[in-house]
């Protein structure tokens, strides 16, 4: 942790001549882009393995009609489908998988009242301050409360963008309006998974929620381009 803080704190430093008080949320920033693009070859991977999902479609509509009256073996052979082409059915899940060390990192880092980077601010919101802290010092229309106001419109035009775009790619039904076994209840939660985020941004500390919306904004631009 002492670690993590002192690698903050020194890209804070760097940030300071450009930013000022909000160098700390910089650093932030910068250190989420650092992260996402460590695991962008994952995030690249899972695309590959999007497609090739996307490929076996047609496959699937067979087994379908020669297991149409036994379910389980249809489940069976949709998953030895999956193994025999080297296809993950939850290979997209590795990439956010990988980045929760690092959003934990920072909810416990900006949680500790001993952390000197509690003093820093984003213009006028502290790092370590929550959206109920806005609301009790200056209200929505306050400095703060305008700061997580800025934040909530930015997550949420990102939410629509990834329902929008989820209702396109999520596995789409493969023969008489069925999907594949075990796909369907994914198919109606996984569209509004990107609108969680706001009650992330409003319930951790400011500085876990920059790199809530940061690494979110980023997952919708890099899937625009490798799913394009």
């Amino acid at each position: 942790m002492s670690v993590f803080a002192t690698l903050v704190e020194q890209l804070a430093d760097l940030l300071h001549p450009l930013l000022g008080a909000s160098a700390a949320a910089g650093a932030i920033v910068l250190f989420t882009a650092v992260v996402r693009l460590l695991v962008h070859p994952l995030s690249r991977a899972a695309a590959r393995g999007q497609k090739a999902r996307t490929a076996l479609q047609p496959k699937i509509a067979e087994l379908r009609k020669k297991h149409a009256k036994n379910p389980e073996k249809l489940q069976k052979a949709v998953l030895e489908l999956h193994a025999e082409e080297k296809v993950s059915p939850l290979s997209g899940c590795l990439p956010s998988l990988l980045q929760l060390p690092a959003f934990f990192l920072l909810y416990h880092l900006f949680s500790n009242t001993t952390n000197p980077l509690l003093t820093h601010e984003l213009l006028a919101a502290p790092l370590g301050g929550r959206w109920a802290d806005a609301l009790g010092d200056g209200g929505l229309l306050g400095g703060a409360g305008l700061v997580y106001a800025a934040l909530f419109a930015l997550v949420a035009v990102v939410a629509a963008f990834n329902y929008r775009r989820a209702k396109r790619t999520m596995v789409m039904p493969v023969a008489d309006g069925q999907t594949v076994p075990g796909m369907g209840a994914m198919t109606k939660v996984m569209p509004f998974m990107s609108f969680f985020t706001l009650f992330t941004v409003a319930v951790v500390p400011l500085a876990a929620a920059l790199y809530v919306v940061t690494s979110t904004t980023w997952s919708a631009v890099e899937r625009a381009f490798l799913y394009c």
